[in-house]
């Protein structure tokens, strides 16, 4: 806490007065977001004797109000979200200080440009002037209506992401009727976190299919195995060791032709069973 009062003690100093020593008029404004380092009597002193007066904005409003957050912060965030999923699926799932570098240094040019910089003063309103960019993204309160007589009538919502069918039909419900009014606010987040629900379906599903195709493989191989055993204790005869290693390699093989199988034709084709490959190797 005490770095983050000097840096900010340097801010005032180094940058804000001096900079803005240069504008007519006694006093200064200065926006702030309401972080504790700034609720301190060193600032407000210090803010006093060089005529600055603040303005703190309202608690979560920095993603609408603030240029940065908007034009560069959140894209940055996505962007980073991006590159640490493509780590996971490499089965990388602890991100350490180099990770983090490499990661951030292939996004960071494409995010903090020229034109991201811009757009963000003005998606906030600010250059050019237009309050209502802001304003059109409130969620306007009005008065409650009276309680519906059937929960049909009545979506209640709260804002997480979806892990059941049940859920999600709520969300989608909830959303149905937010788009009647033009409440963009809460809409947009409620669709950022349907997508993402329904990402992790996804992800889930083709997570499930890769354990269950290597399960099935292993349970072929298994069987196989037992069924050599079987053929020879039927047939009554002495298994040598080259005979051993032959039958191995040719389970070996006839396994990886059904992994093979399974990944060039899908659906189209059932793979040969493990009883018809060893038909198949001991006539």
């Amino acid at each position: 806490m005490a770095t983050i009062k000097l840096r900010v003690r340097r801010y005032l100093i180094d940058l804000f007065v001096a900079e803005s020593a240069r504008t007519h008029g006694a006093y200064r404004l200065l926006v702030l977001d309401g972080h504790s380092s700034h609720a301190t009597p060193e600032f407000d002193q210090f803010c006093t004797e060089n005529k600055i007066i603040t303005l703190c904005m309202p608690a979560h409003t920095s993603h609408l109000l603030q240029p940065l957050d908007v034009g560069c912060f959140s894209p940055l965030k996505r962007a980073y979200g991006h590159e640490i999923q493509k780590l996971a699926r490499q089965g990388v799932y602890h991100i350490d200080k180099i990770d983090f570098l490499t990661a951030y240094t292939r996004i960071r040019p494409a995010v903090f440009t020229q034109q991201n910089i811009q757009a963000g003063f003005q998606a906030t309103g600010l250059i050019p002037p237009c309050p209502d960019r802001v304003l059109s993204s409130l969620t306007v309160v009005r008065t409650p209506s009276p309680p519906a007589t059937t929960a049909d009538n009545h979506v209640a919502w709260t804002a997480e992401t979806p892990r059941t069918v049940a859920q999600l039909q709520q969300q989608v419900r909830y959303l149905q009727e937010r788009l009647r009014r033009k409440s963009k606010s809460s809409t947009s987040v409620a669709v950022r976190q349907l997508a993402k629900s329904a990402q992790l379906a996804m992800q889930s599903a083709t997570i499930l299919a890769e354990e269950n195709k290597k399960l099935r493989v292993a349970s072929q191989r298994q069987q196989r195995k037992r069924d050599q055993r079987r053929q020879y204790i039927a047939r009554g005869g002495a298994l040598q060791a080259q005979q051993g290693l032959q039958l191995a390699a040719e389970a070996e093989r006839g396994v990886a032709e059904v992994e093979q199988a399974q990944t060039t034709q899908g659906r189209q084709r059932a793979p040969p069973t493990f009883v018809e490959l060893l038909c198949k190797t001991l006539r």
